[in-house]
C-alpha cells in the first residue's frame, strides 16, 4: 500500500495529537480532523485541514483513522455504537488508536475491527510534548505484522523508535510498563532536586553532573529543568498519569503482581490533584516534596 496519498483523519487534537497531526500535514498527507471542541483544531485548520462535524463523518471520508483521546471511556465512545468508527469506516480502513488505554479494550478493538475487514492496530506513545513535536516518539504497537508493515511509512513521520510488540494489545501492555517505569523514576527525579536545593547546591549545576551518569533518564533530562524554573505547563497532564497508573496497577493485579513504587507514585499523584494540579504538568509533582 502506498500512503501518500492517503488521508488520514484524526480524533483528539490535545497537546500532543495536535503536534502528531500536525507532522502529518508536513509530511504532506491531506489531515482530516474531528475533535470535541473545534477550536482546538484551529492551527490544523489554519494549515489546511478539513474540519468534519462527527466522529461518523469522518470516518465515511478516511482511508486512515488515528485516535488520540483521553480514557477509556473515550476510547470506547469513538469506536463503538451507531455512530462510532467501527459502523461507519469503509472496508479496508486502517484504524490506529494511540490513547493510552486498557489492554483488553484494543483486543476488543481489533476482534470488531476485523469482522468488518477494517484493520486496527494499537499504538501508544511515550516522548511527551518534545517528542510529539519533533517527530522522535516512542511508538509501541499491537496487531498484525502486515499492517504494521504497510503503516509503516505513516508511523516513521511521527517517532524514531517504531516496535511491533505483539497482537493486539501488546501495545497498550509495553505502554503500562513505560508507565510503571515512569512512575519511580518521577519519585526519584523530584527528591534529588529538592535534596540539592536543600543541601545549598545549583541545582541545574547538579544536574549537568547526573543527567549523563547512571541516574539519567529522559524525566532527569527533560523534566527536570522544568522542575527547577517553576514551569509546570502540560507536556502531559497529571490528570492523565493518573489515568495510566490506575489502568497498570489494575493490569499488575490482574495478573497477580507486586507494584510497591507504582502504588506509592499513584498516591503521591493523587494528592496532588485533589490540591489543583490536575491539568498541570507531570513534573509538578515536586511541589509535593517542596511543601
Amino acid at each position: 500500500m502506498t500512503t501518500t496519498n492517503k488521508t488520514i483523519g484524526f480524533i483528539g487534537t490535545g497537546v500532543m495529537g495536535k503536534s502528531i497531526a500536525r507532522n502529518l500535514q508536513n509530511a504532506g498527507y491531506q489531515v482530516n480532523v474531528y475533535t470535541r471542541t473545534k477550536a482546538k483544531a484551529q492551527e490544523l485548520l489554519d494549515h489546511g485541514a478539513k474540519w468534519l462535524e462527527t466522529v461518523a463523518d469522518l470516518a465515511q471520508k478516511t482511508d486512515i483513522i488515528i485516535t488520540m483521546v483521553g480514557y477509556p471511556t473515550d476510547v470506547e465512545e469513538v469506536y463503538f455504537g451507531k455512530d462510532g468508527i467501527l459502523e461507519n469506516a469503509r472496508e479496508g480502513t486502517y484504524v490506529i488508536d494511540m490513547t493510552t488505554s486498557k489492554p483488553a479494550l484494543a483486543v476488543q478493538i481489533y476482534e470488531q475491527a476485523a469482522q468488518k475487514n477494517i484493520i486496527a492496530l494499537d499504538a501508544p506513545v511515550s516522548g511527551g510534548d518534545v517528542g510529539a513535536k519533533n517527530g522522535t516518539l516512542a511508538i509501541m504497537i499491537g496487531g498484525d505484522q502486515q499492517a504494521f508493515d504497510e503503516l509503516s511509512p505513516v508511523f516513521q513521520h511521527l517517532g524514531e523508535n517504531i516496535i511491533l510488540q505483539g497482537p493486539a494489545g501488546a501495545g497498550q501492555h509495553t505502554k503500562l510498563a513505560n508507565q510503571i517505569t515512569i512512575a519511580s523514576n518521577m519519585i526519584g527525579v523530584c527528591e534529588a532536586i529538592v535534596y540539592a536545593k536543600k543541601s545549598g547546591l545549583d541545582p541545574v549545576r547538579v544536574l549537568d553532573s547526573i543527567t549523563t551518569g547512571a541516574a539519567g533518564s529522559w524525566s532527569l533530562s527533560n523534566l527536570g529543568p522544568r522542575m527547577i524554573k517553576g514551569d509546570f505547563a502540560p507536556g502531559f497532564y497529571v490528570k492523565h498519569l493518573i489515568k495510566d497508573m490506575t489502568i497498570a496497577l489494575e493490569s499488575a493485579k490482574e495478573m497477580g503482581m507486586k507494584t510497591p513504587g507504582l502504588s506509592l507514585s499513584l498516591e503521591l499523584y493523587k494528592e496532588l490533584a485533589e490540591k489543583g494540579e490536575n491539568d498541570s504538568g507531570t513534573q509538578a509533582l515536586i511541589k509535593y516534596f517542596e511543601q
